[in-house]
């Protein structure tokens, strides 16, 4: 079995931003990865405390995305940081969390960040993706390469779905993000369903 992630970007969501968190949280994705770092701090805190609320609500894993000390203040156990934050950040703050993943984007990365501390990490993008237009996908070569360089679980992202699902898990991946899917989706339930079919 292997790992769903939803990662959100309020930008490609049509309609209620929170609704569409709860109608993800009730399919029951592995986590939930709020990303939304163009915010304020004040911004991220307040949108924050009402996503942790309805992740709990539905017993959904919540992970905060770069405001560390947001995810402290609020006592949110899982974070999420680009490879240049958690360089920086400092082991009194990593030991606030029982979680930290990190974002990378080569081999080379995803050892850094292992050496750091990362708990899992992300690598990508392995297709092409609207995220990402314009971008050739990294592809399953490069992907292989990442997780067979580290010791912690890998989640492949960037252009994920259910008829290339399978070809992610058998690189080794040990789960999937998915942004736009979910995002933009009507039924978060039947995307979950479909990714676990593909495999």
């Amino acid at each position: 079995m292997f790992d769903i992630v939803c990662v959100t970007n309020r930008k490609n969501c049509e309609g209620d931003f929170l609704a569409k968190i709860e109608e993800i949280a009730a399919a029951k994705p592995d986590s939930i990865i709020l990303r939304e770092k163009d915010l304020s701090q004040r911004e991220y805190c307040i949108l924050a405390e009402n996503v942790l609320k309805i992740c709990e609500k539905y017993s959904v894993a919540c992970t905060l995305h770069s405001f560390y000390a947001v995810a402290a203040d609020l006592g949110a156990k899982r974070l999420h940081l680009p490879l240049p934050v958690m360089r920086e950040l400092d082991q009194s703050v990593k030991k606030q969390f029982e979680v930290i993943g990190v974002s990378c984007h080569s081999a080379k990365e995803a050892m850094e960040a292992q050496s750091l501390g990362a708990d899992y990490i992300t690598a990508g993008h392995i297709f092409a993706t609207d995220c990402k237009a314009g971008l050739p996908g990294r592809g399953l070569s490069f992907l292989k390469e990442v997780c067979n360089s580290v010791d912690i679980p890998v989640y492949a992202i960037g252009g994920i779905e259910s008829s290339n699902i399978i070809q992610v898990i058998h690189s080794g991946a040990d789960g999937v993000c998915i942004m736009s899917g979910f995002m933009k989706c009507e039924n978060a339930g039947k995307i979950i369903s479909e990714l676990r079919g593909g495999n």
